[in-house]
């Protein structure tokens, strides 16, 4: 072949191999971008998506949670404690009708760990058992696991409720639910204590079954709901509401911890993966300053006059003078903790020894004293003219009795609760000096207690500036104050003068074993000591006698004064008719005060005075507790 033909012929091979090059050059650009792109698909666009893909299948998360803490009151006579709130599993229990085959005996044996009444099943009962069979729960649960969720959700609540209100008794009741022989879930009962547990178990019943959730439970019983409240579930969260529950939740509750590991296909924790642990701190325990044996008894009295009475409820407050300690608080009416959900109404949940403000009345009149007897402006034996009824611009201000006494002393002031005598008092030492006394016992602003929905009361109508308005708070009217305020305020009198901080936790007790105790905290001095001694003899006088006699305990010397109250109207002003709050405040024995007590008894309808009603019952658990303390008498 000739040279100039091989490479003409050389010359067209050349190009075409470059072609070739080229094209799978661009191929491989071509496939490089699609990788690029799909990698960028994935690791940025899409890459929460498969990074909690991969989560779900090698994270591992779970929640610790902290125990919480534990209410403790105490018998002070030996010191004894007792757990009033704490925690404890309870259970849920349900049937599988499915596998029950005698519903008749099942339903016998667990009625009676439930405390039902056993009855007769009739062919109608058991037609409507057949009727239901196949019900709501059918095709929800025939494939499908039972979730604790479902169990302990709203569904088998409001069948229970729809059931109850067709007033077919709860064995009965009970029977329909197992004898449902298709419906693989039916609730049995919904908050089981561990002994009829034990009970229902005992029994190896064939279709029982139960899971267990964790409870707030109150072991001591009738001793007032109000100072512990009670715990909230809602998400497997207990939140304290009220009382020392919601005061200290966040104290009660702890904190939380968490487990964050990385893990293999079989849960084992990979090594170089990673590994984020918080322990939980389990709450503290609160211990009170409530003696449980007079808790008790004040309650029991409490609720004994109220029904006495006729009275629409009532409250008790007791404190040790010397250091502001909440020995017994109680009101009626009351309400359980642990059914904390049963009530008619939610305004029971408030304390009202703290949160209703109220006008004390006549139980004012010693504190108004002491402040004119402490600047000097009268003195126990300075007397002047009852003419029975006192004239302010428009306004005509009478005695309780609506007479005239004549010439009376401030002694005899107290003794017969005269209104027209405190007004006296209250023009000898001046309005402006009468509400800086009233400031300093304490009214007018929050004591501090632990307690949640304190309320501080209101004194604004010392501050308009009118002679009126003094001279109805001389005698307890126009301003309002709770019952733990004149508490305190008497606590200053039988004090020696000096305001002490209430408080009702003796000891915080925290996970670690440190324990912070509460240590009595002075105010302020109200009144000098003399001035507190003779306003006690003069309030020892009224006891004695007058009106406070049915407050007398024999062998001592109790101090003390009666109040009865007119209750304001809601809509609009004066009063309600034949509306009243009877008062009893007053301490013992006099000579060394151990406590002080203030009973307030709402709307009695066997008689509206306080002497009739508060009194008595004051003198009731003043008796006991100085029986209780081993208080020798005095006298």
């Amino acid at each position: 072949m000739p040279v100039n033909d091989k490479k003409q012929q050389a010359g067209t091979h050349i190009p075409s191999f470059s072609k070739r090059i080229k094209f799978l050059r661009l191929i491989f650009i071509f496939l490089s971008a699609v990788i690029c792109f799909r990698l960028f698909m994935l690791q940025v666009v899409n890459a929460q998506f498969y990074q909690d893909l991969a989560s779900d299948q090698h994270d591992f998360y779970q929640e610790l949670v902290a125990e919480r803490g534990n209410i403790i009151i105490s018998d002070w006579k030996d010191g004894s404690e007792h757990i009033a709130s704490t925690n404890e599993l309870r259970a849920f229990v349900y049937a599988d009708p499915r596998k029950i085959t005698d519903p008749k005996s099942t339903t016998d044996s667990l009625a009676k760990i439930l405390g039902y009444e056993i009855t007769s099943i009739d062919n109608q009962t058991s037609q409507v058992a057949d009727q239901e069979s196949g019900g709501i729960f059918d095709g929800l649960f025939a494939e499908l696991d039972f979730s604790l969720e479902q169990e302990l959700g709203d569904l088998e609540d409001e069948q229970i409720d729809e059931e109850q209100k067709d007033n077919t008794s709860q064995y009965e009741l009970l029977y329909n639910r197992l004898s449902k022989h298709d419906d693989p879930y039916e609730p049995v009962a919904p908050d089981i204590s561990e002994s009829q547990l034990n009970k229902i178990q005992a029994l190896n019943l064939d279709g029982i079954y139960y899971v267990l959730k964790g409870a707030r439970s109150y072991p001591e019983t009738k001793v007032g709901g109000h100072i512990f409240g009670f715990v909230s579930n809602s998400d497997d969260t207990m939140t304290g509401q009220y009382g020392i529950e919601g005061y200290f939740d966040d104290f009660l509750s702890g904190t939380n911890g968490f487990l964050d590991i990385v893990t293999d296909i079989g849960g084992s924790w990979i090594g170089v993966g990673r590994r984020d642990f918080d322990p939980a701190v389990d709450g503290g325990d609160i211990l009170l300053t409530i003696d449980r044996t007079i808790q008790y008894t004040a309650c029991k009295a409490l609720q004994e006059g109220v029904e006495k009475y006729q009275a629409d409820g009532g409250s008790v407050v007791i404190i040790e003078p010397s250091t502001g300690k909440i020995i017994a608080m109680c009101n009626v009416p009351d309400f359980n903790p642990a059914t904390y959900n049963m009530v008619d109404d939610i305004s029971v949940y408030n304390n009202t020894s703290i949160f209703d403000a109220y006008e004390p009345g006549s139980v004012f009149k010693p504190l108004v004293m002491s402040g004119a007897i402490d600047v000097g402006a009268v003195t126990p034996s300075e007397t002047y003219e009852d003419l029975g009824e006192v004239k302010i611009d428009k306004y005509t201000i009478r005695n309780s009795d609506l007479l005239a006494h004549g010439v009376q002393t401030m002694t005899d002031v107290l003794d017969k609760s005269l209104n027209t005598g405190m007004i006296y008092v209250m023009r000898e030492m001046g309005g402006e000096v009468m509400t800086k006394y009233i400031e300093d016992f304490g009214f007018g602003t929050l004591s501090g207690v632990e307690l949640d929905t304190e309320n501080a009361g209101n004194i604004s109508s010392l501050y308009k500036d009118s002679e009126i308005y003094y001279a109805t708070a001389s005698y307890g009217q126009g301003i309002t104050a709770t019952a733990l305020q004149i508490a305190m305020a008497y606590g200053a009198i039988a004090n020696g003068g000096w305001l002490m901080q209430p408080y009702i936790v003796q000891e915080k007790r925290y996970s670690d074993g440190t324990v912070e105790e509460t240590q009595p905290k002075k105010v302020r001095q109200v009144i000098d000591s003399k001035t507190a001694t003779t306003v006690s003899a003069m309030m020892v006088s009224v006891v004695e006698a007058t009106h406070g006699k049915y407050a007398r305990v024999d062998g001592y010397y109790i101090a003390g004064k009666t109040g009865t109250a007119q209750v304001a109207r809601t809509d609009g002003g004066g009063y309600e008719d034949n509306v009243t709050i009877g008062t009893f405040a007053g301490y013992g024995p006099v000579e060394d005060p151990r406590f002080v007590m203030v009973v307030r008894v709402d709307h009695p309808r066997t008689s509206q005075w306080g002497e009739s009603t508060a009194a008595p019952i004051f003198g009731e658990i003043a008796k006991f507790m100085l029986d209780y303390l081993e208080i020798p008498p005095t006298r």
